[in-house]
């Protein structure tokens, strides 16, 4: 049996993929400007087997729905929204395994700098964070960082090119391993001749350097990529080790894995290394019937509103001004073009009155309501169907949706062999099958190392 890995997909906000259901009794996502609550969180994924927090980030609202942001404002859509990398060290610190995704956009933060929160952010955690490379989708964000408007598209992806070989050199070739040597009798905390500057002068980003941090265990943070368009699952081939995608079936997600698999091996890197995780929302109880009663609850507190908030920030495309019953067709934008593919070139025609009922719990993954074997039987098709390497797992209610599928869920999983038992603290890319905490050959930041 293969192994399944499980992330919990979560976001510093009020509420994140399922709109309105902050007035849910037991939601406690108004709790998010607390760190205690984060570190709680962290605690009981650590101590129940998650692989990784994987923290969302957005830098702008959602103004698309109805031209205006109010409806993603009143619904606490994605805002208000914190800083995704700020309680990070807390959790870190009250955990030995669970790993912690970071979702942080490069079109607006200079390589340098980020290169230097990673690093402290991979010493802190004992080399346990992933960078979710992100090039940002929404227009707001864009004009309320000092642009006059969003930068098109697959330029986008051109910057992150040249930024990720700024940060691959500033992390794999400014330190040599051996450079800290803290030797008291010479007074030389640091051998200058083993710290190098990177010279890097590009199109968009000059950078003579050196890093301003000593190796930390990973080097470079594990690289979590999200791009289903044409250039980003180009960009995502050639620098992901671990692809994070979404549809409403293992049909639909199966097409961007096939495709994705095919364009890592053209790059000469082995297919199977690429770890891909798909989005699903669970609801879980201890029968079948309870569950779906469950569901039934959830589903009369969704925000039709709020839903469509989040699928205009999503795709750029204003639900108000479509018929109700009208399918959706695909057209490009400066947007997150993978969200809108996903639902009009998928294998029905979506609606916007469909939409608002499927979107409005778990965002852009389907909901799986059963006891924990019917949950874990559906985990374990995805998995055969789509070919998928395990879930980022979303939340109707938190901590109770984790704490569901904690309870009910990872021990049927482990009876299965799908889920190991506890295991020993190492890296993050160890934890996700990796024989090293360093990058791996034939990937292109390995062949900066000296």
């Amino acid at each position: 049996m293969s192994r399944i890995y499980l992330n919990a997909f979560d976001m510093a906000c009020v509420g994140h993929q399922s709109a309105g259901l902050w007035r849910h009794p037991e939601d406690q996502g108004h709790r998010y400007t607390d760190v205690k609550h984060w570190v709680e969180l962290a605690k009981l994924l650590d101590e129940s087997g998650f692989d990784a927090l994987f923290l969302a980030d957005v830098l702008g609202v959602y103004d698309v729905y109805n031209g205006s942001r109010d409806a993603a404002v009143a619904d606490a859509a994605q805002v208000p929204v914190n800083d995704p990398t700020l309680a990070v060290s807390a959790m870190a610190a009250a955990t030995e395994r669970l790993g912690f995704g970071l979702t942080v956009s490069l079109t607006y933060e200079q390589p340098y700098l980020l290169a230097r929160r990673l690093s402290t952010l991979d010493h802190l955690t004992d080399g346990r964070v992933a960078w979710n490379i992100v090039t940002s989708y929404l227009e707001s964000a864009a004009r309320n960082l000092g642009l006059d408007g969003q930068i098109p598209h697959d330029e986008r992806y051109e910057i992150a090119e040249e930024y990720v070989d700024v940060c691959y050199k500033l992390w794999e070739s400014s330190w040599e391993d051996d450079a800290v040597v803290r030797d008291a009798e010479r007074g030389v905390f640091t051998d200058p001749a083993k710290v190098h500057d990177i010279g890097h002068k590009g199109r968009y980003f000059t950078v003579p350097g050196p890093h301003l941090c000593e190796p930390s265990p990973q080097r470079t943070p594990v690289l979590f990529q999200a791009g289903a368009s044409p250039r980003g699952m180009k960009f995502a081939a050639s620098h992901a080790e671990a692809v994070f995608v979404s549809g409403p079936s293992p049909k639909v997600v199966r097409k961007s894995v096939d495709r994705l698999r095919a364009a890592v091996a053209e790059r000469g890197r082995d297919p199977r290394s690429v770890k891909i995780f798909t989005m699903l929302t669970p609801v879980v109880a201890e029968t079948g019937e309870l569950a779906q009663a469950k569901l039934r609850e959830y589903q009369e507190l969704v925000s039709v509103p709020g839903a469509f908030a989040l699928f205009g920030g999503w795709t750029g495309v204003d639900l108000a001004e479509l018929e109700v019953d009208e399918p959706l067709t695909y057209a490009d934008s400066d947007a997150n073009r993978s969200a809108l593919a996903s639902f009009t070139t998928a294998d029905r025609a979506w609606t916007p009155r469909e939409l608002a009922g499927f979107i409005g719990l778990g965002g852009r993954g389907p909901v799986i309501a059963g006891s924990p074997t019917e949950v874990a039987d559906e985990l374990e098709r995805w998995v055969e169907e789509a070919d998928v390497d395990g879930f980022n797992l979303a939340y109707v209610t938190t901590p109770g949706t984790f704490a569901d599928f904690a309870r009910l869920v990872v021990p049927e999983l482990r009876r299965r062999g799908r889920v190991p038992e506890q295991t020993e603290p190492s890296t993050l890319r160890e934890r996700l099958g990796f024989s090293s905490p360093r990058l791996a050959a034939p990937h292109p930041g390995a062949a900066y190392r000296r």
